[in-house]
This record gives structure tokens, sequence and C-alpha cells, in this order.
């Protein structure tokens, strides 16, 4: 992963991501931001979530499970190694746990829970939290290298991109609202509309809603997108085979000539045409 001075400061949806019967799905790590709501069930490998986090559905982890304080949980937890458990956080469900179980005070878990390692009964100190007070000293002190290693750290396969959904965001069927950019990877397939402050989109994806943004959206190619394409004053780039099947609304624009609007396009600025180097060889 990028590493500025806050690891979680975008969306970020890695390469084959999809939505699949209200469970946000993915072969990477998964890092929620304190203080969001995400309406999905989760499967992911490592699953880490900061404080006052709602999951609206399960939580798979094929690794390990971090649930900061105050973390609500509409479903079961299942964990394929260890979990850490924050005070007061709620399971609505079940808890199963195949290693260690590590956890604070006041945890309700509605129906049970089953650990097959140690039980320890404490208050882990947040991870993020930890993660954010050595990053930032590294940082400050300048090691660089350091802190890049360590955020790399944060992902257990091989210094892949996690997905990683900011603090304070809201995540649904509805929308993906995020204050942050938002870059989404190749070959996902999501539902919602992406609100964010500007919108990166890779090659393959079919998105089941709109697209706006304050600032500049790409359209990587093959991508289809089933709504509108809309930025306050920023730049569009809607590139080779994308479809829009809505409207395109933005400052300026860049269209591929074998790329494809449905609706109405509303260029306030420039709007040009991209040829390939063939195209224009045969002209």
């Amino acid at each position: 992963m990028s590493l500025g001075t806050d690891p979680l400061d975008a969306l970020e949806i890695p390469d084959g991501t999809t939505v699949e019967e209200h469970d946000l799905v993915t072969d990477r790590d998964v890092l929620v931001g304190g203080q969001s709501s995400v309406e999905f069930g989760v499967r992911g490998r490592n699953v880490m979530a900061g404080e006052r986090v709602r999951f609206g559905g399960d939580i798979e982890a094929d690794g390990d499970c971090r649930l900061d304080v105050w973390c609500q949980v509409a479903g079961n937890v299942l964990v394929g190694e260890d979990a850490y458990l924050g005070e007061r956080v709620h399971i609505e469900g079940r808890l199963m746990v195949s290693g260690d179980l590590d956890i604070g005070d006041d945890v309700d878990i509605d129906e049970g829970f089953e650990a097959s390692g140690w039980i320890v009964i404490r208050n882990p100190m947040p991870t993020l939290v930890f993660y954010f007070i050595v990053l930032s000293q590294l940082l400050r002190i300048g090691e660089k290298d350091a802190a890049d290693e360590m955020a790399q750290a944060l992902s257990s396969d091989g210094g892949q991109t996690p997905l990683v959904i900011p603090r304070g965001a809201d995540v649904s069927d509805d929308a993906w609202r995020v204050s942050t950019p938002a870059h989404v990877g190749s070959d996902c397939r999501l539902h919602g509309n992406i609100r964010a402050a500007s919108i990166e989109m890779g090659s393959g994806n079919n998105v089941f809603g709109s697209l706006r943004a304050k600032g500049d959206i790409t359209v990587g190619s093959e991508t289809r997108i089933h709504g509108d394409v809309t930025t306050r004053g920023g730049h569009v780039t809607i590139e080779e085979g994308a479809r829009v099947l809505g409207d395109v609304s933005c400052g300026d624009l860049a269209l591929h000539e074998r790329a494809t609007v449905d609706g109405t396009v509303r260029a306030r600025g420039e709007m040009h045409i991209r040829r390939d180097d063939t195209s224009r060889d045969a002209e």
C-alpha cells in the first residue's frame, strides 16, 4: 500500500473485489477506519477495524480478526486464526475462533463463542491506534523506509494493497460515501453509488451505481458504469471500451473514440475525442 501521512487516507478497492449477496468479498486484508458504517458482511484474509465501526452482516476472516472498542457486528464472526476484541464490542451472532482469543471487558456475544486456543481476558491496545502511533513516530524522525515497511506489513499477503475503508465512511448497497479519494482496481463488481473527493477506476469493472466526485474521475478501459458520472468541476476521462449507461457532467472531458455514453454529455470546459495511433494511421 502507498504510504502518506495516514495509511487510511483513501478508499482503496483492490483488484477482483466483489459484492456477493450483501457480502463484500476480497482475497486481501480488510482495514476499516474508526466510526465507519459497513452495511455489508465482510469476507477477507485479515479483517481489522478501528473504534465504533458497525458491520451489517457476518465477518469471515481466513487469518486474524481485530475489532477495536465499541464495534458492532450484526451477525456471526468466523476467524481462521486469532481474534482480538476490544472492550464493549457487541456481536449479535456467534463467535468462532480457530486460534487464540484476546478479549476486552464488557464484550457482548449474543449467541456465545468457541475458541480452539488460549483465551486471554484483558484490554488489548487498539490495532490501528498502535500502527498510527508507530508510523507517525517513524515519519517524524525521517525513517521513511522503515515506515514503508511497516505500512506493507499491514497486509500479510506479500505487500499487496488491502481493501481500505477510510475513517467515517458509510458503505452500503445504496452508496459508498467517503470524504477522501477513491481508488478502484480492476475486475471488480460493485453495488452502490460511489461518492468521493475524486475517483480513479481501473479496467474491466462493473459498477451498479453512479460515480460522483468533487474532483477528477477516470473510468478505465472496458469498465461499465450503470449510472451517471458527475463531477462539480473536475476532469472526466473515459477510456477505450468503457461504457456509461447514464449521463456525464463535468468540466473538461476526454472521451476515447471507442467508449460509449448512453445519456447526455455536459462538458462545461473542453471536450477531446481520443484516438489510437492505429486509428490516426488509418486516416
